[in-house]
């Protein structure tokens, strides 16, 4: 997606604001090898960017006002006011199209349970993903196939099948998501378990007759 943007020279919460009232959003462009340059960027810029959804995981095409040539660039940060959720300011990263970056990227699930089907219940446990890929190849999403899930099962992030050159930089084989018991049957499982020690204690107390 494209994004044109315009150098402002301006800085504080002042300056800031009166672009804020003039439908404009200050911004930050900086990377591994780019100097930071100060941007401002027209609300109705970001508006497609927005409303097509997984922002973190867009690639931009930024064009300066001025410049020859155009930077691809992701948002790195959104900066919100804590009350209204209006847009405060906005990070630009560059990256370099040949190098790997690592980008948060959201679970979804797929197929009917057979877990859930016997009365279980889907628990996803990350909700998103690391991954460590190009910055074209970023997927916009990490797809489970769960329909051989039953009640006790786990799925964990060395499960992932990943396609192309697309990897979990995780230390750890993590639990992505689990299909538990409901939690009626728990309670009742941990009811019988009580009941079963209470009997069993009643009997140890007994005497021993003859």
């Amino acid at each position: 997606m494209n994004l044109k943007a315009s150098q402002r020279e301006a800085v504080g919460n002042g300056s800031s604001r009166v672009l804020r009232r003039d439908g404009k959003i200050p911004a930050i462009l900086y990377g591994p090898n780019t100097e930071p340059i100060k941007l401002s960027i027209d609300k109705l810029e970001l508006e497609p960017i927005f409303k097509s959804g997984a922002v973190a995981q867009k690639l931009l095409k930024l064009q300066i006002e001025g410049a020859d040539d155009t930077r691809n660039v992701m948002i790195k940060e959104m900066q919100r006011h804590p009350v209204s959720h209006n847009l405060l300011h906005l990070d630009l990263y560059e990256v370099s199209m040949d190098h790997k970056i690592k980008v948060m990227v959201p679970v979804v699930t797929t197929g009917k349970c057979i877990g859930v089907e016997m009365g279980g219940m889907l628990q996803l446990i990350r909700r998103e993903l690391e991954v460590f890929c190009l910055p074209d190849r970023i997927p916009e999403k990490i797809t489970i196939d769960i329909t051989d899930l039953d009640i006790g099962d786990s799925f964990h992030v060395e499960d992932l099948a990943l396609e192309g050159e697309v990897e979990i930089p995780a230390d750890v084989n993590f639990t992505i998501l689990t299909i538990s018991s409901t939690k009626a049957e728990e309670e009742k499982a941990e009811g019988e378990e009580e009941e079963g020690e209470e009997e069993g204690a009643e009997a140890a107390e007994e005497p021993a007759t003859e």
